[in-house]
């Protein structure tokens, strides 16, 4: 469904080096080199500078590195729907889980469900956080994945296209490499924060978050704040690597093996639920209306 040179093409980019890539496809330096020279050719663009210290990423190729592994994991998700429609099974429900918006909270109340929806079945499909698929698969809910579990507001909801049922608030804490000075604690106050970088959400992007933005800026100027664009594994690993501190959930603890989330003494949290699309189907239905008992 796709030019196989792609995926030749990611291999060699996360390895930078031919070598390393053919090592990995079990095929000579000199195959993955013809690929991609004449995945550059057909495309017209250089997509790698070859230096004495390995491949590196031109723009064009850096475009492409993200629209590519995008594209793949599309033509799979279309083939994964295509069986789907094989089965014409309708009462399985299809879970998107990555590592920002795992299933864990859902998994712990589905035997309930089943229990008034014996019928329903699941599939976890598991998706890469990034600012591309969260915009494809939120505004396409109910084609590939039916529901996600994640933070929601209704800026986002709007934004996204989606619809979203509230399960619980989840407080707001505090990411810290565990090598920082506030690991050793087991909850933090606002002034333990004092002459640290805290990382948000950029302004606009949640209503809950721009009101613990608006709190610390008036209130505790001593807390710089940085804004980023995306919670995804890259902004975890920024705050390992740069021991600055990161706004998360208690349900990220386990994103990052290097990271301790750590709960504040504040009274600021985000609504947690399930992401859905504003037409869902009758089985995904009943599934959230088994779900919000269940809750209550």
């Amino acid at each position: 469904m796709y030019n196989p040179q792609l995926e030749t093409f990611i291999r060699v980019a996360n390895a930078g080096s031919f070598n390393k890539a053919a090592e990995e496809a079990y095929i000579t330096a000199t195959a993955v080199i013809k690929q991609i020279n004449l995945l550059e050719d057909s495309l017209g663009v250089k997509l790698f500078e070859r230096t004495h210290r390995g491949l590196i990423l031109t723009k064009a190729g850096k475009s492409l590195y993200q629209d590519a592994k995008y594209i793949i994991q599309y033509c799979k998700d279309s083939v994964t729907r295509a069986k789907n429609a094989m089965q014409e099974d309708n009462a399985i429900i299809r879970i998107g889980t990555s590592p920002m918006t795992p299933a864990q909270l859902l998994m712990q109340i589905w035997p309930k469900i089943q229990e008034q929806c014996p019928d329903l079945k699941f599939q976890i499909i598991p998706y890469e956080n990034t600012p591309e698929n969260a915009r494809e698969i939120l505004a396409n809910l109910g084609k590939n994945i039916d529901v996600v579990g994640g933070i929601f507001d209704e800026t986002m909801l709007d934004l996204r296209r989606c619809a979203g049922l509230e399960l619980s608030r989840e407080p707001f804490c505090c990411a810290v490499s565990i090598h920082h000075r506030l690991a050793a604690k087991d909850k933090l106050q606002i002034q333990d924060l004092y002459g640290e970088n805290l990382l948000l959400m950029h302004w606009d992007w949640s209503h809950y978050v721009d009101q613990l933005r608006d709190d610390l800026w008036r209130n505790h100027p001593q807390i710089q704040i940085v804004d980023f664009d995306f919670y995804n594994t890259d902004i975890f690993n920024r705050c390992e690597n740069s021991y600055d501190v990161l706004l998360a959930i208690p349900g990220w603890a386990n994103v990052h093996p290097l990271l301790k989330v750590i709960p504040v003494e504040w009274d600021y949290s985000i609504p947690y639920g399930l992401l859905h699309s504003p037409q869902p189907s009758e089985s995904v239905k009943r599934f959230l209306l088994a779900a919000k008992s269940v809750i209550k």
